[in-house]
């Protein structure tokens, strides 16, 4: 693994370009609370997971004086992300718990939000916003079968939670519980999964950075892979770091996918996944344009990745569009292209 990611990405600013972007696509907005406000916590307990694991979370504890006004304006934070924005429903809410992560790049707070009429709850992320993880929100957003809600304003990042299990905790206690007809369909999760991160160049795929979906239809369960850590988008100059195939927390699922599932089902499977991608592309071109615009003026990786990568793309695909590549946005613009190309001209019924 460390021959594959070299080492800490750096954090990027946002450039005024995207900070356009955002604002026009109702991402930038006024917020009443800022990620450098939660750290002034007193101090933190550890949380540990019902194995009595360490989580490398800690639950934070603020003075009095500032914990009313840091909770309101975490409840005000929920209704703009969620509903109007409006007063209205602050009294119906509590704010059960603010834990910060001491591991990874954005270090981010996760806040529960509880409706004291039902008990139903929800979390919500604050982070420093980075613009290698807003344009991974946004192309997960644009590329993939998910839509992502988070607002940016600053140098803060409010993400909604995204729900499933997660990736190391279902490959280590349910992957050998399932039958083998789910195991094929986790298999070809896996592959879809695989291709999209490719395509989009979406890195770090590690088990514990994306969560499995279940959803149960009526004969069945429905497996699907959801991305949940955006911090890798277009960042590193080896292209198997955008492969979840070749990150080894990921080798049970790579060894039940090629046991279970034949060559012609794996390639039948990438096939499907460049031609929904292909789609959405198509669907959301004005958008995805303008988006790529502000990438190809960005920097946000350095001049000896984008040299590897884009040779290596170059040579897989043999399309001189990457070799001409100047920054990770051209890159990442040449491969799009790529499969929007390709599927016009191998679907007979594409009206050309």
């Amino acid at each position: 693994m460390r021959k594959l990611i070299s080492q800490k990405k750096p954090a990027y600013k946002i450039s005024n370009s995207l900070f356009d972007y955002l604002t026009l696509h109702g991402r930038n907005i006024k917020i009443p609370i800022y990620y450098d406000d939660l750290l002034r916590f007193q101090g933190v307990v550890s949380i540990y997971d019902k194995y009595g694991n360490d989580t490398l979370w800690v639950s934070a504890y603020y003075s009095e004086y500032e914990r009313d006004e840091i909770e309101l304006s975490l409840k005000k934070m929920y209704t703009i992300l969620h509903a109007d924005g409006s007063d209205i429903v602050l009294p119906y809410l509590s704010i059960d718990s603010i834990d910060y992560c001491t591991f990874g790049n954005t270090k981010p707070f996760r806040v529960k939000v509880r409706n004291i009429l039902n008990d139903n709850y929800i979390f919500l992320y604050i982070k420093k916003a980075d613009a290698s993880r807003i344009y991974g929100l946004e192309l997960e957003h644009l590329l993939s079968p998910n839509h992502i809600n988070f607002l940016v304003h600053g140098n803060t990042l409010i993400e909604e939670h995204i729900s499933g299990i997660p990736g190391d905790d279902f490959i280590e206690n349910n992957l050998e519980l399932c039958s083998d007809q789910d195991k094929k369909e986790i298999a070809k999760e896996f592959v879809k999964f695989n291709e999209r991160c490719f395509v989009r160049l979406l890195g770090d795929m590690r088990s514990y950075n994306y969560v499995m979906v279940l959803t149960h239809d009526f004969d069945r369960i429905q497996y699907r892979i959801r991305a949940i850590d955006f911090d890798q988008q277009s960042y590193e100059g080896n292209s198997k770091v955008y492969m979840p195939q070749f990150l080894k927390e990921n080798n049970k699922l790579v060894e039940t996918t090629l046991s279970l599932l034949q060559d012609a089902s794996i390639e039948q499977y990438k096939r499907e996944e460049r031609s929904l991608l292909a789609k959405r592309a198509a669907n959301e071109q004005d958008r995805l344009k303008e988006l790529m615009d502000c990438m190809t003026e960005d920097s946000i990786s350095t001049k000896a990745k984008i040299a590897k990568l884009k040779n290596e793309l170059f040579k897989l695909t043999a399309d001189v569009n990457f070799k001409k590549s100047k920054n990770m946005g051209e890159i990442l613009n040449s491969a799009l292209d790529f499969i929007v190309r390709n599927y016009k001209n191998e679907n007979p019924y594409i009206i050309k």
